[in-house]
């Protein structure tokens, strides 16, 4: 049974967002171009990737790239890291100069580069902390701060429910929930009983489930089953960037979308491409591009074929020929079943 999405809509501060789905940030894949696919594509806000709250960094190049965010629609949410309440602080005010709508605090990633810093989901493991994290954050900028966590340190750590007790006391005015632990990394299943408890405890902002929704239906489960006001999508996104307007579809209509044809999936890959290019330049912009092509021919006909010679192209116009050559075989196969 779908969950009805009709007139589900979520707050953050002023903001009012188009439907409740959201983009997770992710590393080296959530960039510039990403986002905005994706937001056409139907998510209703997408998050930027972590920003770290390392000042000697931020003129980076990658940093740079992170934080830029030009031709995006209103709000724009820059994700930061870190494990010093002052430089977070700090972090939360240049990112909302550089134009941030609002500041989302990252305690949810299990990486170990982050975590050997006692950052991302380390943090979850003292909770004085990240009070203090929360509290100077949220009393540095005048904008709307949310937090994304984990459901604990480990499965005899699931302390959850206090962390998000603590954001609420804090100011924070959304909360997303990733539904393993620090020590589960993405291994195994996600679990949301500690989820949906932490829904029916806290009411006073949004709640969004994070982790393994992967299609329409399972989108409606989780939101049956927990109650929550929103769902994050991450990984499924990858190569999939139509999920969202089929999630959306599914909610509101009872009724699967079907999927993209071979013809709109090459569409919409090709202007993908060409927006990396745009944005990281050809050398950047070739290297980038080669693992969302991986994700988006996944499954497909003579797929391994195609990403094993689309990784020794070095020229965006051979990226984009190649593409459309092997679209066009695809194409022509369905042509020839279907005659």
């Amino acid at each position: 049974m779908a969950a009805d999405m009709q007139g589900k809509t979520i707050s953050i501060g002023p903001y009012h967002l188009p439907n409740n789905l959201f983009l997770a940030p992710m590393a080296g894949v959530t960039d510039r171009p990403f986002r905005q696919l994706c937001r056409r594509l139907g998510a209703g806000m997408a998050v930027s990737e972590m920003i770290t709250a390392n000042k000697t960094l931020w003129a980076s190049k990658k940093s740079l790239l992170r934080a830029n965010h030009t031709g995006e629609p209103e709000p724009r949410s820059v994700q930061i890291a870190g494990a010093d309440p002052k430089m977070m602080a700090e972090a939360a005010k240049h990112n909302v100069d550089q134009g941030a709508h609002i500041i989302d605090i990252n305690m949810g990633c299990p990486a170990k580069k982050v975590c050997n810093v006692m950052a991302g989901s380390a943090l979850l493991q003292d909770e004085s902390l990240v009070a203090s994290i929360l509290e100077s954050v949220v009393n540095a900028v005048d904008v709307p701060v949310t937090l994304k966590i984990r459901t604990g340190w480990d499965r005899d750590n699931r302390n959850g429910l206090t962390i998000a007790r603590i954001a609420e006391q804090s100011g924070i005015q959304a909360l997303a929930i990733h539904g393993r632990t620090r020590a589960d990394a993405y291994k195994g299943e996600a679990e949301y009983d500690t989820i949906a408890e932490i829904k029916a405890s806290i009411s006073s902002m949004p709640i969004i489930a994070n982790g393994d929704i992967d299609s329409p239906l399972k989108a409606a489960e989780i939101l049956n089953k927990t109650g929550v006001d929103g769902l994050m999508i991450g990984r499924a996104a990858q190569g999939n960037p139509w999920i969202f307007r089929q999630i959306i579809h599914y909610l509101e209509h009872n009724k699967l979308l079907s999927s993209p044809s071979v013809v709109e999936i090459r569409q919409i890959l090709i202007e993908h491409l060409e927006n990396l290019y745009d944005f990281y330049g050809d050398y950047s912009g070739v290297r980038m591009a080669r693992k969302h092509i991986a994700w988006y021919s996944k499954g497909l006909r003579n797929g391994n074929a195609f990403r094993q010679e689309m990784n020794l192209l070095e020229s965006p116009q051979q990226q984009v020929d190649f593409t459309r050559q092997f679209f066009d075989q695809l194409q022509e196969q369905q042509d020839i079943q279907a005659a």
